[in-house]
């Protein structure tokens, strides 16, 4: 029997530590900010893990921010004219108006630790300050790309700086996440792992085997659910039985939930810096639902049938590149000179970025042998 498999004296274990904690007169327990209690349905969670609301960011680091933001916002809609022009093959998931929550988030940890995404992973590889030239070069199929052009768009990838992907499949990337996060726990490393997916992730197999692990050993995970109301074109109310996404991870893995506001860049921050924090300390994981809001369609190739104009008006009320720029205005660290100069930069920057990649060439044809095996024999002689 191979060494990974549950022996009988392993699952023995596992049913005698469960029985300790469930026996006779035991009631509830109190650890870890948590508190769980037993009910004749199953355990209640509910966490102590709240924002870090005492903790105000620095005008510089607001700034940071928000050219952060106008530049994912100005690369998106670069590819979008790229994907019309036929220089992006294959599908192109675009974030605009979802970036206070890979730019919050990811702000609020360290270099050192892991983060991985979905297949809507452009602004996740800006905000972990991957540059953009690599990044144009990889959409357009070029061998300067981050993954040598053979990637794409749902494939960015930099393990310099822990970047993770980029995966295509509806959450397959998971149970990756739980795999990073058992070994920084394997290894004793002071790691967090951030895992990002849609709503759409929520019900597949692979969401909950990664969890069930995941609250079984205490990883220390961020797990995100960007929760932008559709998965494709369903709506959420639509495709899944609760709609509370948080409830599905308390009761079932006692990994616990919150809410956040993903259109808040400083809100994100604050909340991530307190579940960073929760992990770090061995408390296990925590699920963060992060109501956010995609302008675009779900892929370039959406004719978005499935809601109004009207209902992405109203989000766009509430724009997460203008409540910061407010903020930054309100602090009197920003006007509207500062706010043209920083678009033309920015401008100027992805325009540049993607002449660049598109002057770049392509992978030599032997290129197609190679990245296939992990021994490989040699490329293949035509």
């Amino acid at each position: 029997m191979p060494q990974a498999m549950a022996t009988p004296t392993r699952m023995r274990g596992y049913f005698e530590a469960l029985l300790f904690h469930v026996g006779a007169g035991f009631r509830g327990f109190s650890c870890g900010g948590l508190i769980l209690a037993l009910n004749g349905k199953g355990v209640s969670v509910t966490t102590l893990v709240e924002p870090q609301q005492k903790i105000d960011p620095s005008p510089s680091q607001m700034m940071d921010w928000y050219r952060q933001m106008v530049l994912i916002r100005a690369f998106e809609m670069r590819c979008a004219q790229s994907y019309q022009q036929q220089k992006i093959g294959g599908f192109c998931h675009l974030y605009v108006g979802q970036e206070a929550v890979a730019v919050g988030s990811i702000a609020a940890v360290r270099p050192s630790d892991y983060v991985i995404t979905a297949y809507r992973d452009h602004g996740h590889a800006i905000a972990r300050g991957m540059d953009i030239h690599p990044l144009f070069a990889e959409l357009y199929g070029k061998k300067t790309g981050c993954s040598h052009g053979k990637g794409g768009s749902m494939h960015f990838f930099d393990t310099e700086k822990n970047f993770f992907g980029g995966h295509a499949i509806v959450g397959a990337h998971i149970p990756l996440a739980t795999g990073l996060g058992w070994a920084a726990k394997y290894r004793k490393e002071d790691r967090v792992v951030l895992c990002y997916f849609g709503d759409g992730a929520i019900n597949q197999g692979s969401f909950h085997e990664a969890l069930n692990l995941a609250g079984l050993f205490k990883l220390p995970i961020i797990f995100m659910v960007e929760n932008n109301g559709y998965g494709m074109g369903t709506h959420l109310h639509r495709a899944s039985a609760v709609t509370d996404l948080k409830l599905r991870t308390g009761d079932a893995y006692g990994i616990p939930g919150k809410d956040v506001d993903g259109m808040d860049c400083v809100a994100m921050y604050r909340m991530m810096v307190a579940a960073a924090e929760y992990c770090r300390k061995g408390n296990g994981s925590i699920f963060l639902d992060v109501k956010t809001y995609r302008y675009r369609g779900h892929s370039m190739s959406d004719p978005q049938k499935y809601r109004t104009k009207e209902e992405v008006a109203q989000y766009q009320e509430h724009d997460p590149i203008g409540r910061l720029e407010k903020q930054l205005k309100d602090a009197h660290v920003l006007d509207d000179k500062k706010v043209t100069q920083i678009s033309d930069e920015i401008h100027a920057q992805v325009e540049a970025a993607h002449e660049k990649a598109d002057a770049d060439p392509y992978p030599d044809n032997t290129e197609v042998w190679s990245d296939i095996y992990a021994n490989p024999y040699g490329a293949y002689q035509v």
